[in-house]
């Protein structure tokens, strides 16, 4: 097996596109050799506990309205190609993913972290729910087979709030400035949402250097 880290946000639109493609490449390879594992990235580390409104923030981040329309484009063109309908309009908040990434960290601990980031993504980008929420969270928890229960009593707790984030510095100490980032065996970095036949030719180099 060749270690698969991905990094990246709940809250990321490019890392559902990133992911999308990647699931699509390993549908057609069922044999491929990725032990996959997802690392905590927050797009917006200084976001306030509560999230804000997603009209102000975008707004904030990108210039004013127009500024966000133009830095979204590229993400419209490339959910769609890639055969995805974001429902944006349904997005109301802009949450901090603090916690979402407390429960990937837990979903993995179960062996349920793809699930867990799935579940995530759909909330978010079909659902337009607020992934920052304990309620929310416990009931996506629920629907993954864990114990929402206990999932709520951790996200009460400081349970691994630190460990998120001290491993969210690390990967900016490492280098990472965006995501989604794969890595690939613990050395090549794959920036980026990469179409499906370039993860198709990385699977058969892999393969191609096991069998030598």
């Amino acid at each position: 097996m060749v270690k698969l880290d991905i990094l990246s946000d709940p809250i990321c639109p490019w890392c559902l596109i990133g992911k999308t493609q990647l699931d699509r490449a390993l549908a057609e390879i069922p044999d491929h050799p990725f032990d996959i594992e997802w690392h905590p990235f927050q797009l917006n580390p200084d976001m306030p506990a509560g999230g804000m409104d997603r009209r102000a923030y975008l707004e904030d981040k990108f210039g004013g309205p127009e500024g966000a329309e133009s830095a979204y484009a590229p993400v419209l063109e490339a959910a769609e190609a890639a055969g995805l309908d974001i429902a944006f309009d349904r997005i109301t908040r802009t949450p901090n993913t603090l916690d979402a990434h407390r429960l990937i960290h837990w979903a993995g601990i179960e062996g349920r972290q793809t699930a867990a980031v799935s579940a995530l993504f759909a909330a978010y980008f079909d659902d337009g729910r607020d992934i920052g929420e304990h309620e929310t969270l416990a009931d996506i928890a629920d629907g993954i087979g864990l114990d929402a229960a206990l999932i709520l009593r951790l996200l009460a707790s400081e349970a691994d709030r630190e460990e998120i984030a001290e491993r969210d510095r690390a990967a900016r100490e490492m280098g990472v400035t965006g995501v989604p980032t794969f890595i690939v065996g613990g050395k090549h970095a794959v920036p980026g949402a990469q179409p499906p036949e370039l993860w198709a030719k990385v699977i058969a180099e892999l393969k191609a250097g096991a069998d030598s």
